[in-house]
């Protein structure tokens, strides 16, 4: 585990030595990687009964987002085969619940899992918290990793959500890791926390063991009708500090470039891949957030003439 002030050493060290530290470890584990392509698809929108103060879904809030159903297996493969096709290695489900409770829902859920399985590609999924059984189950249907994200510090977590515990997140984190299945957590940046912050969120999860598969960054999408609407943009150095040192602190992990992209310059997230990204998010919409288009992204690579990643782990 890295503590708090070992974190420190690495994240203010000057600029260019800092990028030049994460790169030597980009290098040195992934030196033919390229940046992988995941698609992320929202199979039931809204109504979550949980209060998180960044999230358009939840029914705390009055935002514009409608809820809607589960989504029938079919549509999901059918959305599964576009990403494919498209250039996406892997292919992630997201639904707003506190949990799966309903039997019926979360066998499909698990049939939705193995028909992305049955594609050659990675399926991720995020559900909520889970039991032990639950993850059983998943890791069973074929599921390559979980995202559950510890969002931000242990400290600064009562100010963002009041209706489940740090501690409710980690548990669900270890369900997964009992189950076999790989972790993919991360947090969000720019919910009024200081950098100590989301030093101390790689704290925690370097604590996980084994570390997780994937780390994504998030920049907070202000949502109309959340609590944290109005939240200034995220310094754009200060994300490329929080990426180069989650690439040198989890050399082998993927560290995905994730919601806020679209308010992204080229420039920046060039940076961010130079600092150690390897993953992005792509198609117009990351559950219920903007994201850039695919001809946007598709322009953004060819000007960095740097791989896309076609290799899926099975």
């Amino acid at each position: 585990m890295k503590t708090l002030e070992e974190l420190r050493q690495i994240y203010d060290l000057p600029l260019p030595e800092l990028m030049f530290r994460a790169a030597e470890v980009q290098r040195a584990n992934h030196r033919d990687r390229g940046i992988q392509r995941c698609a992320l698809l929202s199979i039931k929108t809204g109504g979550c009964p949980e209060d998180c103060g960044y999230c358009a879904q939840s029914a705390h809030h009055a935002t514009a987002v409608k809820p809607t159903p589960l989504m029938d297996v079919a549509e999901v493969r059918a959305k599964a085969e576009q990403a494919k096709n498209a250039g996406a290695t892997r292919f992630c489900l997201g639904a707003a619940w506190r949990g799966p409770r309903n039997e019926e829902q979360f066998e499909r859920v698990l049939d939705m899992v193995r028909a992305i399985r049955a594609l050659d590609m990675e399926a991720c999924v995020t559900l909520g918290m889970l039991s032990d059984e639950q993850a059983q189950r998943l890791h069973e249907a074929g599921l390559t990793a979980y995202n559950h994200n510890l969002d931000t510090s242990r400290r600064h977590y009562p100010k963002i959500v009041s209706t489940h515990t740090y501690d409710d997140r980690l548990r669900t984190l270890r369900a997964v890791q009992r189950a076999g299945i790989a972790v993919c957590s991360g947090g969000i940046i720019g919910m009024g926390e200081e950098v100590d912050d989301r030093l101390m969120l790689l704290s925690e999860l370097s604590a996980l063991d084994p570390p997780p598969e994937s780390v994504p960054i998030n920049c907070l999408m202000p949502i109309p009708g959340t609590p944290l609407e109005h939240s200034p943009p995220v310094d754009s150095i200060e994300l490329v500090r929080l990426i180069a040192t989650a690439r040198i602190v989890f050399p082998q992990a993927r560290v995905r470039l994730s919601a806020g992209r679209e308010r992204m310059s080229q420039e920046l997230q060039i940076l961010c891949f130079l600092a150690g990204a390897d993953s992005i998010f792509f198609g117009e919409k990351l559950l219920t957030a903007p994201n850039p288009s695919v001809s946007e992204d598709a322009a953004l690579f060819q000007r960095l003439g740097l791989p896309i990643c076609d290799e899926t782990h099975t």
